[in-house]
C-alpha cells in the first residue's frame, strides 16, 4: 500500500455547478449512469440528498471502497452546500438585498471538512466576513446573517438537520470577521478551559465551501502559526482525548452494551473508533503544524514532520479505512430497516475475522491516543 497518492478523478464527480451528466459515462461505469438518470436533470435539494443512498449503491456495485463513497458523499453534500448558498443569494437579490457587500466564505466542519462523512451527518459550518467597518456592522452582518439562515434552512428542508448544538452560520458565535476569528482563535488558545477547547476543536477541522476562499486559506495560516504555541490549549486537548475511550476493556476486548446502547451487542464505533483516530490525529496536527483537515492526509504530513513513522501512517490509515466500512455497512442497513443512521454497529453482524481485525484496529487506535499525549 502507497502512503502517497494521486489526486483521483472520482473527486471530480460533483466539483461543478451542475450534477454530472449521466450519458457521458462509459458502460463500465453503467451503476453509476444508472443512478443519474433515475435522478433526473433537474431535481431539488431533497431529492438529491435522498439520491445519496443509490448513489453509495452505485458506488459500491462499481467496487469503491468505503473510505472513497465517504469522500464522494461529502463531496455530494459540498454540492448541496453549493447549491444551497447558490439559491440563497439568487433569493436575496430577488428580494432587494442586492449582491453581498463585502467577500465572505462559507465553511464546512467536522467530518465534513474532512470529507469523511457518512449517511448521517447534521449540519456544522461557519462563515468569515472580510473585515469591514464597525460602523457598516448592522447593514453588513444583517446581510449575511440572512444569507446563513436562508441557506442552513434550505440544508434543512432537504434532509441534512440543523445542528443541535447551533453551529452554524446562521448564529454569531460562528459567523465573523477575519479579524473577529482572528481575535477569538487567541482567546480561545490563551487559557486551558475545556469549553474554549471543545468550541476550537469543532472550528479546527474546517474546508471552505462557497466564496472566497482566501478568506479561509489566510485563517489557516492563523492557526498554523498559533497552534504549536499554545501549550495549554493544548495540554487541554490532550486530556480530553480520555473522554472518549475506545472501546476496548483493560484486556483488550470488544466493548459492547454501554448504557446508551440500543441492545447489549451494540458497540458503539464512532465515539469508541473513529473519534478517538480522528481526536489524536487532530492533536499531533495542530503541534506540528500540518495545514490539511483530512485525517489520511494528515497522516502523511505527520510522517513528513517526522511525528510518525511510515508504517503507523499506513496501519492507522487502514484501521479507519475498515472502521468506514463497517459504519457505512451498519449505517446502509439500518437506513433499508426505516431506523436513523448512527455510530452502533452490532457485533453480532460480524464474523469472527471481523472481530479480530475491529479488536486489532482498536488497539492499535488505543497505541496512538497514548503516543499522542506523550509528544
Amino acid at each position: 500500500m502507497k502512503l502517497l497518492q494521486r489526486a483521483s478523478a472520482w473527486r471530480e464527480l460533483f466539483a461543478g455547478d451542475r450534477l454530472p451528466d449521466p450519458t457521458a459515462w462509459p458502460p463500465v461505469l453503467s451503476p453509476l449512469q444508472q443512478a443519474l438518470t433515475a435522478l433526473g436533470a433537474e431535481p431539488d435539494l431533497a431529492h438529491v440528498h435522498a439520491w445519496r443512498l443509490s448513489l453509495v449503491d452505485a458506488l459500491d456495485r462499481l467496487d469503491l471502497p468505503a473510505w472513497r463513497i465517504s469522500q464522494l458523499v461529502s463531496d455530494l453534500n459540498d454540492w448541496l452546500y453549493r447549491r444551497a448558498i447558490t439559491l440563497s443569494l439568487e433569493e436575496m437579490r430577488s428580494r432587494g438585498w442586492g449582491e453581498p457587500p463585502v467577500a465572505f466564505c462559507v465553511l464546512t466542519l467536522g467530518s465534513a471538512a474532512r470529507h469523511e462523512s457518512l449517511l448521517g451527518p447534521d449540519q456544522d459550518n461557519a462563515m468569515i466576513i472580510a473585515d469591514y467597518p464597525d460602523a457598516r456592522h448592522v447593514e453588513i452582518d444583517g446581510y449575511f446573517q440572512a444569507l446563513g439562515e436562508r441557506f442552513t434552512a434550505r440544508l434543512a428542508d432537504a434532509g441534512i438537520p440543523l445542528c443541535p448544538g447551533h453551529v452554524m452560520a446562521r448564529w454569531p458565535m460562528w459567523r465573523k470577521r477575519l479579524g473577529e476569528w482572528d481575535a477569538q482563535l487567541a482567546i480561545w488558545t490563551a487559557e486551558r478551559r475545556v469549553k474554549r477547547v471543545q468550541q476550537a476543536n469543532i472550528l479546527l477541522d474546517f474546508q471552505p465551501v462557497y466564496g472566497d476562499k482566501t478568506l479561509a486559506e489566510t485563517l489557516r495560516d492563523r492557526v498554523v502559526a498559533l497552534m504549536p504555541r499554545a501549550h495549554l490549549f493544548l495540554d487541554e486537548m490532550e486530556a480530553l482525548l480520555n473522554e472518549l475511550p475506545v472501546a476496548l476493556d483493560r484486556l483488550g476486548r470488544l466493548r459492547s452494551g454501554d448504557a446508551a446502547a440500543p441492545h447489549g451487542r451494540a458497540l458503539d464505533l464512532k465515539h469508541g473508533g473513529v473519534l478517538p483516530l480522528v481526536n489524536a490525529v487532530r492533536l499531533l496536527a495542530l503541534r506540528h503544524g500540518v495545514r490539511s483537515s483530512a485525517t489520511r492526509e494528515r497522516l502523511v504530513a505527520l510522517v513528513l514532520a517526522e511525528a510518525l513513522t511510515a508504517d503507523q501512517a499506513r496501519t492507522l490509515t487502514a484501521a479507519l479505512e475498515r472502521l468506514q466500512a463497517l459504519l457505512l455497512e451498519s449505517q446502509r442497513r439500518a437506513l433499508a430497516e426505516g431506523r436513523a443512521p448512527d455510530g452502533w454497529v452490532d457485533l453480532d453482524r460480524l464474523d469472527e475475522a471481523q472481530r479480530l481485525l475491529l479488536r486489532h484496529d482498536l488497539g492499535i487506535i488505543r497505541r496512538l491516543v497514548r503516543e499522542a499525549k506523550t509528544q
